[in-house]
Order: C-alpha cells, then structure tokens, then sequence
C-alpha cells in the first residue's frame, strides 16, 4: 500500500522558493558588504592621500633651513570625518621627525613611497588607522633627499559608512526578497490551479458517470490524466462485469428456487409417512428462507447501488410507510391476528430515495412479523420535533437489549430459536444512516409491546 504524505505541493515549492530566496539573499548581503567596503574604502582614501600631498607640497627650505606650513584645507578636508582622530609625522631627509607624531612609525620601504602614495592598515594608541605614505624630493644647494609625509586617519567615519550602505542594502534585499515570495507564491497558486480544477471536475462528476475525463490540462499533467482515464475505462468494464454478474446470478438462483418451492408443493402427502412429513416441512421451510436471504441480499445491493447513484428528494413519509406496510402484510396472515397501520394527518415530508426507504421499511415490518408478533402488530407514523418516526410494534417477547447493537450486523440471532433475522435490519440501519437517520428500540412493557423505529430528520422547505 503507497504511503500518503499530507504535506502540501504548495507549502514544498514554498519551502524551497524561500530556501533558494533565503541563499540569494545572503549572497546579496554579502556583496553588498563588500561593495559598500570598498566604496567606503576607496572614498576615504582619497581623502586621506589628497590631505597628505597637499601637505608634503607645502614643505619649503628657506635660509637652508625646512619649514612646513600645513595647509588648513588639508586638515578642512580631513574634517568631513567628523569622527575620525587625526595624526600626522614629517620626516626630513636625514630621517628625523621635523614635526608630529615621533612614534608614527614609517614602516614602508624608500622605493615603494618613492613611485607614489602607499596606503595601509594599522593600529596606533589603540586605534584601527589608515595610513599613507607620501615622499617628495628635496634639491637644495644646502639640503637634499626624501622627505615623508605620514598621515594617519582613525577608521570609525568609514565603518559607519559601511553599516550604513549595508543596512540600506539589507533592508532592500528584505524587500526584494518578500516580494520575490509573494510573486513565487502566486506563480504557485495559479501553476497549481491545474491540479485544483481536475480535482473539482473529479469530485463533481456523477457516480454512474464512467467516462474518460475530458479538462485541459498542462502538459506535465496530462500523463495522470491518461492513467485516471486508463483507470476509469478499467473500472467501467468491471463494474459491467460485475452488474452482469449479479443480474445473471439473481436470474439464475431465482428460477431454480422458485420451480423447487413449486416441486415440493406438488408433492402427495396423503401417501407419506410421518417421519417424511417432517422431512418435506424442513425442506420448504428451507426453500423459503433461501428464497429470502437472496432476495434480501440482491435488495441489500440495490440500496447500496441507489445511495451512490440516486438523488435524494422530498418525499412524504406517510405514503411511503403505507406502501410498504400493504407490500410486507401478505393476504395469509393469520385471520386471528391484528394489524393496524396509523399515520398522523399532518404530511410528514423527509429527504430520502423512496425505493430505499420502502425497502427499510418493508424489512422492519418484516421482521416483526417473522421473529417478533404472536398476534398484534401496529406500524405507526408520528413526528417528535423536528424528527420523523416510524415505528413498528409487535406483542412478541422482544429483542434483550445487550443484543441491540449487534443485530444491526449481518445474519445475527435475535431470537431465542436460533433464526437470524438475516439482512433486514442492516439493510434499514444502512439506509437510515444514509439519511442522517437510524434504527432505534423500545423494550416491551405491561402497556406497550416491543417497539422498533426508524427515526429521519423533517425536510424544511425554508432552510434549503
């Protein structure tokens, strides 16, 4: 047997969608911070090597002697990080500090400073800097050589520019990412639409309708469409197979139960023994109860074939209740025995299929008068509510009440000789069931027989 697994296709492609949305957006964030890095990178480094040279360009020799005038549009420049720390060092040619930060260490080689500015990271009195290097030659009659301008700029201006860009492209990956949700969920819903409409065709199909299904499909679904119609065709053979089956088989059983009981009426019993007497009674007694197990097992399967295939209507209890008491009450029964049929004046109407209800009734009635009634039997129609009743009593001794669920079942004894009522009370407790009824009993006391009824909800024109 193949496993059911209730988890839904749209809440799989979902869960897979945000998997997939889940790993592109983390990759975006990270770009995104990298990019904002390097963007926050490059612009404060450009800010930093253009303070530096505008420094080392003020450095001049006057009287043979180096002076610097740092220029305040190199430290105005530097001031648009209004957070960052500041230090800067001017080195000589012959390698001391002419003014600044003495332990800013220069730890770039001569050469490399020498062809253009060097940028590095680095750390000074406990603070993340960037640092640049810048060296300029000096020709003077009285000196000459390298001088260095090194400028040193706390980072914390360009970590906030950093989880700034970030933030902003967290925030529209979020968006982007939710509406990349929403579009895949509807893309789903409608993708699944398909699978949504065959199965609306499939449940509102009637039960008798075995016809190849004709809906428009995707391609991708059409092969379970093929094998639901490979299936349909299969059944629809079976099910005429098996309607033939039964059709064949209760001709067959019939006609040769019908031309026994007609044999053994015929037989002579002038000339026969006692013992034979006996004998040719058990034989008819049999015949007769063969006869109606099959016609209660061919009625059985009628119900349960009508219930799939009949629609129900209105109808009025009383007529149907009085039709099957007149079908059930055969023209030998006993002259000393008394049988009444009593219905209300009010016409008590329920939702049912008349063919199935009278054969409820009928097998009700039926029982009462083979296992239950000694001489009295009354079937009455009567309204409890917003209930309909149909109640069949009998002066017979009753079914003990530890027995009641069972006899709902198939061929169970309900009498003390053994019998079973064979399939009239589970043909009538099927039919109630199918329509929102059930089968019920009242136990026999000194001013009322043994009662059992068939209780159904009253149809309300008004609440349809």
């Amino acid at each position: 047997m193949t496993a059911i697994n209730n988890a839904s296709l749209f809440a799989r492609l979902m869960v897979r969608a945000g998997f997939i949305v889940l790993l592109g957006a983390a990759s975006l964030v990270s770009a995104a911070w990298l990019y904002a890095h390097t963007a926050a990178d490059d612009a404060y480094d450009r800010i930093l090597v253009g303070a530096a040279l505008q420094m080392v360009e003020s450095l001049v020799i006057t009287d043979g002697d180096m002076k610097i005038a740092l220029p305040s549009s190199a430290f105005e420049l530097l001031g648009l990080a209004g957070r960052d720390r500041i230090f800067y060092r001017v080195i000589g040619p012959n390698g001391a500090t002419l003014t600044g930060y003495g332990d800013l260490q220069n730890d770039v080689s001569a050469q490399e400073s020498h062809a253009a500015p060097i940028l590095r990271d680095g750390t000074f009195h406990g603070a993340d800097v960037r640092i640049v290097t810048v060296a300029r030659a000096i020709a003077d009659a009285g000196k000459s050589g390298w001088t260095y301008i090194v400028l040193a700029q706390t980072t914390e201006a360009r970590q906030d520019l950093v989880s700034e860009l970030t933030t902003r492209a967290i925030l529209l990956v979020a968006v982007m990412s939710g509406l990349a949700l929403a579009a895949t969920a509807l893309a789903a819903r409608y993708s699944l639409k398909p699978l949504a409409d065959l199965g609306a065709a499939l449940s509102s199909r009637d039960p008798q309708d075995l016809t190849p299904l004709t809906v428009d499909v995707p391609r991708e679904i059409s092969p379970f469409v093929s094998s639901i119609n490979h299936f349909i065709v299969r059944l629809d053979q079976r099910v005429k197979l098996l309607q033939r089956y039964v059709a064949d088989s209760a001709h067959q059983i019939r006609t040769p139960l019908t031309a026994l009981s007609a044999q053994v009426s015929l037989i002579n019993e002038d000339n026969l023994q006692p013992e034979d007497r006996r004998h040719l009674e058990r034989v008819r007694d049999r015949a007769a109860e063969l006869g109606r197990f099959t016609n209660q097992l061919l009625n059985h399967a009628m119900v349960i074939h009508r219930f799939d295939s009949a629609q129900l209507t209105p109808m009025s209890l009383n007529d149907v209740a009085r039709k099957a008491f007149r079908a059930s009450v055969p023209i030998t029964i006993d002259p000393d025995a008394v049988v009444s049929f009593e219905a209300p004046d009010e016409d008590l109407t329920v939702m049912a299929d008349m063919l199935s209800l009278r054969e409820a009734i009928t097998n009700l009635i039926d029982n009462a008068l083979k296992h239950g009634m000694q001489s009295h039997l009354d079937v009455r129609v009567a309204r409890v509510g917003d209930l309909a009743l149909v109640e069949v009593e009998d002066d017979g001794p009753g079914i003990p009440p530890e027995l009641w669920p069972q006899v709902m079942q198939r061929f169970v004894s309900n009498s003390s000789d053994g019998k079973t009522s064979g399939l009239g009370f589970a043909i009538a407790s099927d039919v109630a069931s199918a329509l929102g009824g059930r089968i019920g009993f009242r136990e026999k006391t000194e001013t009322t027989g043994f009662t059992t009824y068939l209780e159904l909800p009253l149809y309300n024109a008004s609440a349809q």
